[in-house]
């Protein structure tokens, strides 16, 4: 597992090997730059694909778990306003292949197993929605990765088709959706997707999707000041959260990743004290890896200028 070459695998016999070298190519991402934090370990790999193009993914080590967060498109069509890759655009989908070596290339690189997946790196992972299911079948297949169903998570911007789809095909894996508002007008302003797929919508999914899995949705909430984190909005998220089986994650805001502001601390823990009666767990998330732009919301690149994006 993880050779680079076929010439590599021993354990196949010479004339086989041979054969592989004469009919197939046996591709991989090329580590262009590797950074990382002193602070809390995290480290952010830039690769180059074959075609120029570049992608980062992410390796957070704590203490019980080593989770690489990877990518699934170049850029992103969705242009999230708090989210650096959104800035990019969209250039276009990733392979599954290209999807996998970000796992392998990081186990190669930092001679650690990860134990966790979280598709939320670059790109929205429902829009290249069949080469990140390929792509997760083979890490979490026993003779892949080997990493267990329960240890991926698919982070969505909320595509109600892309969760129902999900849903329908009981994917055995954590879905997790980017909420950060609780009304239109104000999710539509910082997530423009909500205006193709309001609220309403997005919910409705959510709802369908636990009640059809038995599954519990991890909510991520971006608090940005004096945009979603006054008590009125806690309020809407107690309503617009009740009786979902669900796990929220609170995000201050990353600075970098657009021309939003972090709320003060003391607003911070406002918030969480405001939503404590909802019954499902809450937690702040601090990102790591603030230091070395490798934290939620600040993945980006710079795209080649003769790259052909996706039409």
């Amino acid at each position: 597992m993880g050779a680079s070459s076929f010439e590599a695998m021993t354990d196949l016999s010479k004339a086989f090997r041979q054969k592989l070298a004469d009919s197939a190519e046996l591709d991989a991402l090329r580590l262009a730059n590797v950074t990382g934090s002193s602070s809390s370990g995290t480290r952010k790999f830039l690769w180059e694909c074959a075609d120029g193009l570049r992608i980062e993914t992410v390796f957070i080590p704590e203490a019980d778990r080593r989770t690489v967060c990877v990518s699934s498109q170049v850029g992103c069509a969705l242009g999230c306003g708090f989210c650096a890759t959104g800035g990019m655009g969209f250039v276009r989908n990733l392979e599954s292949w290209e999807i996998v070596e970000q796992v392998l290339g990081v186990r190669r690189e930092t001679g650690i197993r990860p134990t966790n997946i979280v598709v939320m790196g670059m790109g929205e992972p429902l829009l290249n929605y069949d080469n990140v299911m390929k792509a997760m079948a083979v890490i979490s297949d026993p003779e892949g990765v080997a990493i267990g169903h329960r240890r991926i998570t698919i982070s969505t911007a909320g595509i109600p088709p892309g969760i129902a789809r999900f849903t329908a095909e009981k994917r055995p894996y954590r879905l997790a959706v980017s909420l950060n508002a609780t009304s239109d007008p104000i999710r539509s302003r910082i997530m423009p997707v909500n205006k193709k797929y309001p609220l309403k919508e997005l919910m409705a999914a959510a709802k369908d999707y636990s009640r059809k899995t038995g599954g519990r949705i991890t909510f991520e909430y971006v608090l940005i000041r004096d945009v979603n984190d006054s008590m009125r909005d806690a309020e809407r998220l107690l309503k617009l959260l009740k009786n979902v089986p669900c796990k929220v994650n609170l995000i201050p805001y990353n600075p970098g990743c657009g021309t939003f502001k972090r709320p003060e601390d003391e607003r911070v823990s406002a918030f969480l004290d405001a939503i404590k009666p909802l019954a499902s767990p809450v937690i702040i998330r601090m990102s790591r890896g603030v230091d070395i732009s490798a934290a939620c919301g600040q993945l980006a690149t710079r795209i080649p200028k003769n790259a052909k994006k996706a039409g």
